[in-house]
């Protein structure tokens, strides 16, 4: 049974966040995924290590957690035998329980998983055929009520920690198989210095990128993901390139600016419609931050350029933001506020109780031609993953679709 209770917040406000970053679990044990080399070592001292033990374990441990991708202490084996039972007793290497998997005939595949207070949220995986990408939740529940999303009609119920975060990607890797083996092969540097990073090459890798544009919205949430960002960044763990990051936000203005100086990924904007009286009904978060600020700070975003630019999302939804006006607002926009964009035209994912249909194929080509003539990129993106409802705008916890029995009932089936 989930300890926590729903976080009753109103869209237009900003929430308040959960200040724990490691979330409690019933054995007493602290689960060390999520937690920088400093966080570990301090925790090393606090359960008996002296300074130098403490720190050089810290390192280890660190580097075998999210270099090595390892789940037992008993696997690190440059850690003497007698020092491993005394970290089982007291830490744990967790990762999300996984709820449900599920396969789509796209090769998309989506996880339910389960926090260890019991709340249930959802991540995907897109392969392609040069990346794949992982798609992953920073909050369970949503607070802004977007009108065309899945998830905005959940209730937010908690912020993610660090843990939750960077423990999807850890379990992403766990199901490809892309962790590292053989040799292990690293120093002892000190934190603070070159010869402590490493270079991570997706060559050969599945999973290449990494979107945060699951469940929830990321500026709502900000110091965890950015915390949880900062492990997948880090040159002597998971080290992926932040320029194979992408943030995607509805527009929370006042933390753009520290997204870009304290995280530094590439941005995306949620923008989906041109006029206020649209994008107040679809985005309702555009009543406290309205498009022309919007498009401001996208412009002042300190890291945008033509080689790292802005991309605004744009679901096609018919007769109400796809007409030859829309797109030709859209360019006159982007030009006006001088933005080095591109735009993803996104055909709108139908989920039951929807109040909108997509675009007609040939209305969402027109729309792109528009958009392409003025100079600007404007691909259509390939819906993936309807199926099993893991396309963008889809996600919403199977938990309030199936019952538990249910599952346990589907997943006895698929074992015989």
């Amino acid at each position: 049974m989930a300890d926590t209770t729903l976080m009753t917040i109103p869209g237009q406000v900003d929430p308040v966040p959960v200040a724990r970053d490691i979330t409690p679990r019933e054995d007493g044990r602290i689960d060390l995924i999520g937690l920088p080399r400093l966080r570990i070592r301090d925790l090393f001292a606090e359960a008996g290590l002296d300074p130098r033990q403490a720190k050089l374990r810290s390192k280890q441990v660190f580097h075998w957690l999210y270099h090595r991708g390892v789940t037992e202490f008993d696997a690190m084996t440059d850690i003497s035998k007698n020092m491993r039972p005394w970290l089982t007793e007291r830490f744990v290497i967790g990762r999300p329980n996984v709820s449900e998997a599920q396969h789509s005939n796209d090769g998309t595949r989506k996880w339910l998983l389960k926090t260890d207070d019991g709340h249930e949220f959802e991540m995907v995986f897109i392969p392609d055929a040069d990346r794949g990408t992982l798609c992953v939740s920073s909050q369970v529940g949503c607070t802004l009520n977007c009108t065309f999303c899945h998830t905005g009609t959940m209730r937010l119920v908690r912020n993610l920690t660090p843990g939750e975060i960077v423990g999807q990607v850890m379990l992403a890797r766990d199901a490809l198989g892309e962790w590292p083996k053989g040799k292990m092969d690293f120093g002892f540097a000190d934190d603070e210095s070159e010869e402590a990073q490493a270079e991570y090459r997706a060559d050969g890798r599945l999973l290449t990128n990494i979107v945060m544009m699951g469940m929830g919205e990321p500026l709502y949430n900000f110091e965890h993901v950015r915390d949880a960002l900062k492990l997948v960044m880090d040159g002597e763990g998971l080290a992926l390139s932040r320029r194979r990051i992408t943030l995607s936000t509805s527009g929370v203005i006042p933390m753009m600016e520290r997204c870009a100086a304290e995280i530094g990924v590439n941005l995306a904007v949620s923008l989906h419609a041109v006029t206020k009286p649209v994008r107040d009904e679809i985005v309702p978060l555009n009543k406290k931050y309205g498009i022309e600020d919007l498009l401001q700070a996208c412009a002042d975003y300190p890291k945008a350029s033509n080689a790292r630019r802005i991309t605004f999302e744009y679901v096609m939804l018919k007769d109400k933001n796809d007409s030859d006006a829309d797109a030709h607002e859209l360019v006159r926009l982007i030009k006006h506020y001088d933005l080095p964009a591109k735009v993803n035209l996104i055909p709108f994912n139908p989920w039951p109780g929807a109040d909108y249909e997509c675009s007609d194929p040939d209305r969402i080509r027109a729309f792109s031609n528009i958009i392409f003539d003025a100079g600007i990129s404007a691909p259509v993106r390939t819906p993936r993953g309807r199926d099993i409802d893991a396309a963008c705008g889809q996600l919403k916890t199977s938990a309030q679709k199936k019952s538990r029995a249910e599952r346990d009932r589907e997943a006895a089936a698929a074992s015989d």
